[in-house]
């Protein structure tokens, strides 16, 4: 028979609080892409897709957005998902850069 003395109870509780802790760290979402990153810069990716210099990407149609192109992961709604563009980071749903490619 195990027993169970306040000691132990003690580091139980303690043992719960630091995984509940840390769990919250591992569920944070990723921080967004800021379009000054180096690689952000080189793939053209804009925030809002409405900003996009359509002289400069002719790729460029109104109508394209992260939210639906092929390489975004983010859920149907939400503002922000991951691109495996930008690893590690979210991208917004409303963003754009040249490597956007429609939904199939």
């Amino acid at each position: 028979m195990v027993s169970h003395t306040r000691r132990h109870f003690i580091l139980q509780a303690a043992g719960l609080c630091a995984a509940l802790a840390s769990a919250d760290v591992a569920f944070a979402a990723p921080p967004l892409v800021d379009e000054n990153d180096a690689t952000a810069s080189l793939l053209g990716y804009r925030a809002k897709a409405s900003s996009v210099d359509a002289a400069k990407f002719p790729k460029y149609h109104a109508g394209q957005n992260c939210a639906n192109c092929r390489f975004y992961t983010g859920a149907p709604g939400d503002t922000a998902g991951a691109c495996p563009m930008f690893p590690g980071k979210s991208v917004s749903a409303d963003g754009w850069c040249k490597v956007y490619a429609p939904r199939a």
